[in-house]
């Protein structure tokens, strides 16, 4: 049976003010609160809310024949629970119908997969803790940032413990093959790669409202027409996109929500059904390894990393970024400033805003004229941090001293979670005990309500044998008399 597996990445761009070389050393605060809160609440209004309200009543409509999938980079949560807390209530509502599977990726949506391990399983484990902690349920999937995936960044993955993980669907990397088959790493067989259908994704996120397009207009028999006619054996449909795509790209004047919404109906008339993506990997084995050597991604026309690291300002910003001895500081300290600065400043937003290329979607800049001016203002900004991080620890401090200390930090925490287990584990116990001792508390005030028939019945037993002892007696004499 042809198997939609459908997701949406929710992420929104933390916003930089404008910073001048003369600003280094004197502030510490490097945000546009303003842009920030309004930016976070128009995307909630036009996109996040309608979108998962919509997906709430074909939830409620369709019951297990709908599902879905999304993802929430840790910089987006925190704006959203700051500027627009109906969202994560939405989210919650959309959990509750059992609907939905959230997935895991980077925290900070940043390039870490590239540039550090160790950051990137720091910051892929605090997001998925942030799940656990607000929809009640583990990611057994994961996503990185902008899909980007290679063999080496699959081996990472399958090493933390994930079953599968999105993987774009780009031809260099398949070749012949079709992207409606789940794969494996080539380089961990434990780790199975789903892949994007680029084409049918993008004729939703970019193509709907192009009036030019000859597809046009897209309507839902048509399009679940195109997925149940596809050649046998070709079952697994994997349809990604950003949520902001319903009302930020596609206005929802274009009747976009009124598409996502009849999917379920025509897919049932045409018996294609809907999964996530946990569900698609227990129905379906991987048909073979697929080597992926260098990284790919869902940007831009080349599905690569150009769009991110395709310049010399892009590259220069990366490596000092992710300095060995920079991240190892980092990683070792406990100053929440300093952690959540880190995330901000990694979020592959700030690599965007810099390219040169012509990316005809997308091209959104925020604050900023050019890609020289992102530059100039990102790298004020980050000479000031760097600044603060060498702060603090000496020089003189070797990156085996830093690897050491995090790794003590690091058995610490674990330390702490066995111990709150252990913690809760006893307190269920004790709970047990109380109530056990309260039950037997209140058995001797019953006991003597207990006893009273048997011993009314033990007093009734010995004047039941008088009475007819007494019987007896008279009539043995009115037989004697007889006599």
């Amino acid at each position: 049976m042809k198997t939609i597996c459908l997701y949406f990445e929710i992420h929104q761009p933390n916003h930089l003010k404008r910073y001048r070389f003369f600003d280094i050393g004197t502030d510490h605060y490097y945000y546009d609160d303003y842009e920030n809160e309004r930016s976070t609440q128009e995307t909630a209004q036009r996109s996040f809310i309608p979108s998962l309200k919509t997906m709430l009543e074909m939830a409620q409509m369709y019951g297990n024949e709908f599902k879905v999938a999304l993802s929430i980079s840790g910089v987006a949560l925190e704006l959203i629970e700051q500027y627009a807390p109906e969202v994560i209530e939405l989210l919650q509502q959309l959990n509750d119908t059992g609907c939905v599977e959230f997935l895991a990726e980077p925290y900070s949506h940043g390039l870490s997969s590239m540039g550090n391990t160790e950051c990137f399983i720091e910051e892929v484990k605090r997001q998925a803790k942030k799940m656990k902690q607000l929809f009640g349920r583990s990611p057994k999937v994961m996503r990185n940032s902008s899909l980007i995936y290679n063999d080496e960044i699959g081996a990472v993955i399958a090493e933390m413990g994930f079953k599968g993980v999105m993987v774009e669907g780009a031809k260099h990397i398949l070749g012949w093959k079709s992207p409606h088959y789940v794969y494996s790493c080539a380089h961990d067989n434990r780790l199975a790669l789903l892949l994007r259908d680029y084409k049918l994704s993008d004729d939703i996120s970019l193509r709907f409202n192009n009036s030019t397009w000859n597809e046009y207009p897209l309507m839902a028999d048509k399009y679940i027409g195109w997925i149940a006619d596809m050649p046998e054996g070709e079952n697994v449909v994997n349809i990604c996109m950003d949520l902001s795509a319903i009302g930020i790209y596609q206005p929802l004047e274009s009747h976009i929500l009124d598409f996502i919404k009849a999917l379920p109906a025509e897919a049932q008339k045409r018996g294609v059904k809907f999964a996530t993506p946990s569900e698609v990997l227990a129905a379906n084995k991987p048909v073979s390894p697929l080597e992926v050597i260098y990284p790919v991604s869902w940007n831009d026309e080349e599905r690569d990393t150009s769009s991110l690291l395709g310049n010399c300002m892009q590259r220069d910003t990366f490596n000092r970024l992710y300095d060995e001895k920079i991240v190892g500081r980092i990683l070792a300290c406990r100053d929440r400033r300093i952690k959540q600065d880190w995330d901000r400043l990694q979020a592959s937003d700030n690599f965007r805003f810099m390219t040169t290329k012509n990316l005809m979607v997308n091209n959104y800049r925020g604050i900023y004229e050019t890609p020289y001016d992102a530059f100039t203002n990102y790298m004020n900004i980050l000479g000031d941090f760097l600044k603060r991080v060498r702060d603090l620890f000496p020089d003189t401090v070797e990156n085996d001293e830093l690897n050491s200390l995090y790794t003590q930090i690091t058995n610490l925490g674990k330390d702490v979670e066995v111990k709150e287990k252990e913690i809760a584990r006893l307190k269920a116990r004790l709970e047990k005990y109380e109530a056990k001792e309260e039950a037997l508390a209140e058995t001797p005030a019953e006991a003597p309500i207990a006893e009273e028939p048997a011993k009314k019945a033990a007093a009734k037993k010995p004047a039941d044998k008088k009475e007819t002892a007494a019987a007896k007696k008279p009539a043995a004499k009115k037989t004697a008399a007889k006599k």
